[in-house]
């Protein structure tokens, strides 16, 4: 059994337990849910393109820093110049949770994605209800059947969908209604990185799809060449969290790009 099986058996758990706490019908009444959404589409069209992302710890590096709040970190990403800003929601491997999308929602006014491990119609309507504008569809993780289905349902709750992609065999898993693909430098099996490999993958997208190149993106070196070679947009984590003034981290990075 990898890692991604591990996450998905506990998150199949964890989505039981919620659901039996919160029922669907119940998260429609948070305030939330009625907000606007924000375009990350647009977002990446008219700022840096990166998308800035916080982040505790992760199975491959352990603890990245657990000593920083989301608010000081996510409301410098958007003053230095990111387009917008993933959380990750996830509490046994990632460290996260709701309440880390929930505590910042009302003090930015960027697009925030919801990055986690969507397997049921119900995260979607959680995710709305905590201020998302984005979620993550993880194709490792889902039939081409799925994606179709939770696109349309992101789609009928105002929220814009990344499907993130690995192998070619993967590209499958793309329609036409995708708002963004995100092609993972990591092997979530192995978690190994291959740049290369993700440019190649690129190439392979309609010309039109936005493309965002995530995760193993560790300088302005491999920033660089992933913009030559015709990425639209950049998800990074650890690079900033990594560091203990992530928010300095991003500002000096911004100013050098």
């Amino acid at each position: 059994m990898t890692i991604l099986d591990k996450i998905i058996e506990r998150k199949k758990e964890e989505v039981a337990s919620a659901q039996s706490k919160i029922p669907l019908d119940h998260l429609k009444d948070n305030a939330f849910f009625r907000r606007e959404t924000i375009s990350l589409k647009e977002s990446i069209k008219n700022k840096s393109g990166i998308i800035a992302e916080f982040k505790r710890q992760s199975p491959s590096k352990g603890i990245i820093n657990n000593n920083v709040e989301p608010i000081d970190i996510v409301s410098a990403y958007e003053k230095f110049g990111a387009s917008g800003i993933s959380i990750l929601t996830d509490h046994d491997f990632f460290g996260g949770n709701l309440n880390d999308v929930l505590s910042v929602r009302n003090d930015i006014n960027i697009p925030i994605l919801r990055k986690d491990f969507m397997i049921d119609e119900y995260q979607f309507y959680e995710a709305k209800s905590i201020g998302a504008d984005v979620v993550l569809l993880i194709a490792s993780c889902l039939s081409p059947a799925q994606v179709q289905e939770f696109t349309d349902l992101a789609h009928e709750l105002k929220m814009e969908v990344l499907l993130e992609i690995h192998t070619e065999n993967e590209l499958k898993h793309f329609n036409s209604k995708i708002d963004l693909v995100g092609i993972n430098n990591r092997n979530l099996k192995d978690f190994k990185v291959n740049l290369q490999h993700s440019v190649q993958l690129k190439n392979q997208l309609p010309k039109e799809v936005l493309s965002v190149a995530e995760s193993g993106i560790y300088n302005l070196e491999d920033f660089k060449f992933l913009k030559e070679k015709g990425f639209d947009s950049f998800l990074m984590g650890e690079y900033f969290m990594k560091n203990t003034n992530p928010a300095k981290a991003f500002e000096e990075f911004a100013s050098q790009i």
